[in-house]
């Protein structure tokens, strides 16, 4: 039976475009799942068993160091000397660079005599799509050829891989599962290391590497150390998702997350460029960029594009999963990414990116404001809303796109059209951030869209707010009869900040997110823990995405609520060391009271962008950074307490370090051009 691959329990190294991934035990076995080495969505080696003397070796540990590189270190027993020590030991170093992965194994020994073993490595190479491997069908493999001496390729369409293994025996009886074979001496102090070379290039790529660092990287100390190992793992697993488009290779973006997301996602890609601020805008700028150069041109039903829209994924072919759904290559089924978009061009002005740069974005910001109030309004109830035109995309489009996502408080589903609160949220913010820039830039328009945004806030409170025994709450959503949807869930923390709500509303909202029925004690459950429908393991109905609660934290603190958020931080660092400060995409909604930590949602991408970005968010959230560089201003207001020392932060291209004396007196230093108020 064909089944998505399991993912919690497997090795991965990275750097963009290229993943590789294997068992614990450092083999790679891609008729097991996920295992193998891709290049820009497609897996160009789906096997490498390693055997030593006819026996594979037996793992005693396994570590990363930095987002490219593995270490398997495991033991050949049964050519150890007598005893109990383990004598021979065999490790396999692994790394992956942009469109190459290279193995090399080391036999090392502490025996009384040499040790000579023979080293075998089976390979193969599926060149498998990335739908076909998420869906679990099983691709045959492709026949290698001989390149050269100790050297094989395989080629299908626009992919090409060549392996290169100096000093091997190859043995291609078998085309579709060839094999390499050294013959090795190892001397006590004298180890003995082979190792082979694959590099993959594929014409068809829409993504590719991309050069250059694209965030500072900040020193901290004297917070929470479970803050610090979290960011430094952040930091690590992000720069291995750095990547370009083919559309406009000069620009960087972080891709969404890997495995089954290692392309460009506009609302994935935005959200963690937005978190992503407090380290410089270069991050932010490049993705707007992207994003602008695919913006929606025209309309079709098929692929979803709009005049405006903002793109949702792109990829080197369509990609069809085992619902049925098919997505083009270039597909544009989303809800939110447009009014992210203006959002993060207006913060990337407020956190210092050049006047000259954000001025050339401003038409695709009135393109997208456009769009916002025409095509995602189709019935003029001036709520954005979204149905699936094709009939095989995508049935909800927010950022919760699982077809059983969005439920009435008896677990039952809501039929659409939908509106989303949170789209709402993001529009109504997005409408006033428009409006600023325009303003400010001298183009018309600033008073139409404050207007706007007026007449939504007014709209929402009528239409969005229900009630249950414990008071009221916002509906995840309107329906196709527009009524409001009644499930408490956590998209109502992506209403904090975005001045959508009175201060009276955010503190309702900010009480049910710490309350026991949507906080775990880990974070906050996308569906409240009683709800109808609620599962623990279910993808949108019960499980803790970090980077939701991290979007709560942050618009907790903008609303001036620190203590709510501080709560919520608390739960995530609880929950980071389970993962070892590699925080998933998303975890299991098991409540802290029942378990001493949460269990893994096992197909969850780990790194996942928007979750690691969540540690810079956390970051800039504990500092209470309130920047607003064209008015030359800084606000800081930390919620936490002294001492501690925070330096390598950016505001635009110039340097900021915050510090904090026990005795609570705080320092700020930036050379930007900006008046610090501290509160």
């Amino acid at each position: 039976m064909e089944r998505q691959p399991l993912l919690h329990d497997r090795l991965v190294c990275l750097a963009a475009p290229t993943q590789a991934w294997s068992g614990p035990d450092g083999q790679i076995r891609g008729t097991a799942g996920i295992d193998g080495v891709y290049h820009a969505d497609v897996r160009v080696l789906s096997s490498a068993v390693l055997q030593v003397d006819g026996v594979e070796p037996e793992p005693i540990s396994a570590a990363t160091s930095g987002a490219g590189s593995v270490l398997v270190s495991a033991v050949a027993r049964s050519l150890d000397d007598p005893g109990a020590d383990p004598t021979v030991r065999v490790d396999r170093w692994r790394e992956v660079s942009p469109g190459g992965f290279g193995e090399r194994f080391v036999v090392s020994c502490a025996t009384a005599e040499a040790v000579t073993a023979r080293v075998r490595v089976r390979v193969a190479a599926d060149l498998a799509g990335m739908d076909d491997v998420k869906a679990g069908r099983t691709v045959p493999a492709a026949p290698a050829r001989s390149a050269g001496v100790s050297e094989l390729s395989w080629q299908a369409d626009a992919v090409t891989a060549l392996l290169n293994a100096p000093g091997a025996v190859l043995d291609l009886t078998d085309p579709t599962s060839p094999v390499l074979a050294w013959e090795v001496t190892a001397r006590p102090d004298e180890p003995a290391a082979v190792g082979y070379e694959l590099t993959a290039s594929d014409a068809g790529a829409v993504v590719r590497a991309a050069s250059g660092p694209a965030w500072a990287t900040p020193t901290v100390s004297g917070l929470d150390d479970r803050l610090a190992m979290l960011l430094t793992q952040s930091l690590e697993d992000l720069s291995g998702l750095v990547m370009s488009a083919s559309t406009t290779p000069q620009e960087r973006f972080v891709a969404a997350g890997a495995p089954w997301f290692f392309t460009l996602f506009g609302r994935d890609s935005l959200w963690t460029a937005r978190m992503m601020l407090p380290l410089g805008t270069d991050l932010a700028a490049g993705t707007l960029r992207t994003l602008a150069a695919l913006q929606g041109e025209r309309e079709d039903p098929e692929t979803a594009e709009q005049p405006g829209k903002i793109v949702h994924e792109v990829r080197r072919a369509a990609i069809d999963l085992d619902d049925g759904t098919r997505l083009p290559p270039r597909y544009y089924g989303t809800i939110d990414a447009t009014p992210l978009w203006v959002c993060v061009l207006h913060d990337a002005w407020r956190w210092g990116m050049p006047a000259t740069e954000v001025e050339a974005l401003l038409p695709h910001a009135e393109r997208a404001l456009a769009w916002m109030a025409d095509h995602a309004d189709p019935d003029g109830d001036g709520f954005l809303e979204y149905v699936d035109a094709s009939g095989r995309g995508l049935a909800n489009q927010g950022w919760k796109d699982s077809g059983d996502s969005i439920r009435w408080r008896d677990g039952s589903l809501a039929e659409g059209t939908i509106a989303l609160c949170e789209v709402q949220a993001y529009a109504h913010e997005a409408a006033r951030a428009g409006a600023d820039l325009l303003e400010a830039f001298g183009r018309p328009g600033a008073t139409r869209w404050r207007d706007w945004a007026a007449a939504m806030r007014t709209r929402f409170r009528e239409q969005f707010w229900v009630e249950d025994a414990e008071g009221p709450y916002p509906a995840i959503a309107l329906d196709g009869e527009k009524r409001a949807v009644d499930a408490l869930t956590s998209n109502i923390g992506h209403l904090l900040g975005t001045g959508l709500l009175d201060p009276d509303e955010e503190r309702l909202v900010a009480d049910r997110l710490t309350s026991t029925r949507l906080s775990s004690g880990f974070g906050v459950h996308t569906l409240a823990h009683g709800s109808g429908g609620f599962w623990p393991l279910r993808y949108h109905g019960g499980t803790v995405w970090p980077h939701d609660t991290a979007i709560a934290i942050t618009g907790l603190a903008r609303a001036g609520l620190p203590e709510h958020a501080r709560d919520l931080a608390e739960q995530l660092l609880t929950a980071a060391p389970s993962f070892g400060y590699r925080l998933p995409e998303l975890f299991s909604g098991d409540r802290a009271e029942d378990v001493r930590r949460p269990a893994p949602y096992p197909a969850a991408c780990r790194p996942q962008a928007w979750t690691a970005a969540s540690a810079v968010a956390l970051l800039g959230v504990a500092l209470g950074l309130r920047p607003d560089v064209p008015a030359g201003t800084l606000r800081v207001t930390p919620t936490v307490a002294g001492p501690f020392d925070v330096s390598g932060l950016r505001l635009g291209p110039d340097p900021l370090d915050v510090a904090m004396t026990r005795d609570g007196e705080l320092s700020v230093a930036t050379s930007a051009s900006v008046a610090v108020e501290i509160s």
